[in-house]
């Protein structure tokens, strides 16, 4: 590992984003062995970083990248630590010798679904960054449902608190009853968007799954509070979507948590349903083979295709009304 700009070193290593960083660096809150900092200096293996309280070394090798998907469930912070003592996210990660574990996003106490954890601070930085425009899809369970002029209105935008605000795609995804679920999809994560939209509209929102970031979908098989290592090639993909190297080194999970992901998952579809799409269990179906992951923000990538025979039946809870 070479000197490279201190910012962009401790970004890396999950510390903060580099414009955080640089407001530290010029406040002279961060010293470069035993020497306050300036912006423009560089730091390297060996050196010695102290901000505040802490004291980090700059090690010899940067560590493996790595990302996981965690099924968030409600009623969890996505926080280290939570003052209120709420559950918090981190207490479902696995240990962590390389780095720390650094959550893509946000998704509110109420909200359930995909969240991305990596190590890779300059990763998990650009993947939130606005100028990247990466994707979100949420599967959406609305009270009522959405009129056409509703519909119309949330794609063209509505006027939020903190600015205009619209949907990139709206899809029905059908429902029962009086709750009916729809996929949406926008380009930001702003504190509660997707309630505050359709809250605009006058539409009631009873329950938000995320089910997509970045083209990367939840699990089906992946059961809340759970995680899953992400495949190395769509790691790689991911990657290069940001305009990052692939990870050439591997380190994965234990064999038991390394459960690959084998369609994506589909808000409002019915266990009858998804049990007629499955081959039968030594039948002459054929099961789809590995997509390529070419990863594009406006595209849904499916993780490749799951080696049990014969699938099984859709998570009888995930997005189906009851």
């Amino acid at each position: 590992m070479e000197k490279q700009r201190l910012q962009k070193v401790l970004a890396a290593m999950g510390l903060g984003s580099r414009r955080k960083i640089e407001n530290w660096i010029a406040e002279g809150a961060v010293r470069v062995n035993g020497q306050t900092a300036t912006l423009g200096d560089q730091a390297g293996p060996g050196d010695i970083i102290e901000m505040g309280d802490r004291r980090i070394q700059v090690p010899d090798v940067r560590p493996v990248r790595r990302v996981l998907i965690y099924h968030k469930p409600e009623g969890q912070i996505t926080a280290n630590h939570d003052p209120q003592g709420r559950p918090t996210v981190a207490e479902n990660l696995p240990p962590i010798r390389e780095g720390r574990w650094i959550t893509v996003g946000r998704l509110d106490f109420n909200t359930s679904g995909l969240l991305l954890v990596t190590n890779d601070g300059e990763l998990a930085n650009r993947l939130m960054h606005p100028s990247y425009g990466i994707e979100r899809t949420y599967a959406v369970r609305v009270f009522g449902g959405l009129s056409d002029e509703q519909q119309k209105q949330l794609l063209e935008g509505v006027e939020l608190e903190d600015g205009p605000a619209s949907f990139k795609r709206l899809a029905d995804a059908g429902g029962q009853g009086q709750n009916h679920w729809y996929h949406v999809t926008l380009h930001e994560g702003r504190n509660r968007e997707v309630r505050r939209m359709i809250e605009a509209v006058n539409g009631a929102v009873s329950r938000l799954i995320r089910i997509s970031y970045a083209g990367v979908t939840l699990p089906p098989r992946l059961r809340p509070g759970k995680v899953q290592e992400l495949e190395p090639d769509i790691q790689a993909a991911l990657a290069e979507l940001v305009g990052l190297k692939a990870e050439t080194r591997q380190k994965t999970l234990g064999r038991h948590d390394a459960r690959r992901a084998h369609k994506p998952f589909k808000a409002g579809q019915s266990v009858r349903d998804s049990k007629r799409a499955q081959p039968r269990r030594g039948g002459g179906g054929k099961s789809a083979g590995p997509v390529g992951h070419s990863l594009k923000r406006e595209t849904t990538i499916k993780p490749a295709t799951s080696r049990r025979k014969g699938g099984g039946a859709a998570n009888r809870r995930r997005g189906t009304s009851r």
